[in-house]
């Protein structure tokens, strides 16, 4: 992997490397970081055959790998969480050393936002030592509810639907600060339509999908597009990733 932006020419990046060009500041106290990571064809199309697993090389993967271990939670929607069969966050012992001594949890919780918590218990999600956070409304069905607590934390974050701010809010009362999102489309839709985003790292795969594909955004019209500032760019084997900051948000 080697840099292109903004320092061009530095070749073979290591763990360290990465570490440092994916670093995140400390949020003031009850505030949230949220970053978004996404992998995406060259034609904008974030899934093949409903996953984004078809997309992603090597390359990409370390960057998941490095993303993960640097955030105190991990975001997903329970779409995507289905779709993509989630499991625990897998950090190496040597790697939740690291994180211990920088005074994080040695492994991130996974936290799913769901209003209707149409979660199967049974599902590979739960297997965690880690227990799961369930961000849910006062509306979900309160037999869904009391089954997902025998397995998760479960947190009721808006009365019919769930509220993005008060999902951020819950998290950084659990001092889970650094959020990274791996979307779907949707939730990063309504993050970034809410100016909840602070930035995004995408994965540029060398590759064309094709037509009818989703992107990496889904939802409702925003009222307009939202600006994002260049960090850096990395290329690994014909892949790209970029890091984006909103402006005047780190």
């Amino acid at each position: 992997m080697r840099r292109l932006l903004p320092a061009p020419g530095q070749d073979d990046l290591i763990q360290e490397d990465l570490d440092a060009a994916y670093a995140l500041p400390v949020p003031p106290a009850g505030t949230t970081h949220v970053r978004a990571n996404f992998v995406a064809a060259a034609d904008g199309a974030a899934e093949v055959g409903g996953r984004s697993e078809a997309l992603g090389g090597p390359g990409d993967r370390q960057i998941f790998r490095t993303l993960r271990w640097l955030a105190d939670v991990v975001l997903v929607g329970a779409g995507t969480a289905r779709a993509e069969n989630y499991g625990p966050a897998v950090v190496p012992p040597a790697r939740q050393e690291a994180r211990i001594a920088t005074g994080l949890a040695p492994v991130p919780p996974i936290a799913v936002v769901s209003g209707s918590l149409a979660i199967d218990p049974g599902a590979r999600l739960f297997s965690a030592a880690v227990r799961p956070v369930l961000l849910t409304a006062a509306s979900a069905p309160a037999d869904r509810a009391a089954a997902l607590r025998e397995v998760a934390d479960v947190v009721v974050c808006g009365e019919e639907n769930v509220e993005l701010g008060q999902v951020l809010g819950a998290l950084a009362e659990r001092g889970l600060q650094r959020v990274l999102t791996e979307g779907g489309p949707t939730l990063h839709a309504q993050l970034a339509g809410a100016g909840l985003l602070d930035e995004l790292c995408l994965t540029v795969a060398p590759m064309l999908a094709g037509p009818r594909h989703l992107g990496i955004v889904a939802g409702d019209a925003w009222p307009m597009a939202q600006p994002m500032e260049l960090a850096h760019l990395l290329e690994d084997d014909g892949s790209l990733f970029l890091r984006y900051h909103v402006p005047n948000k780190g």
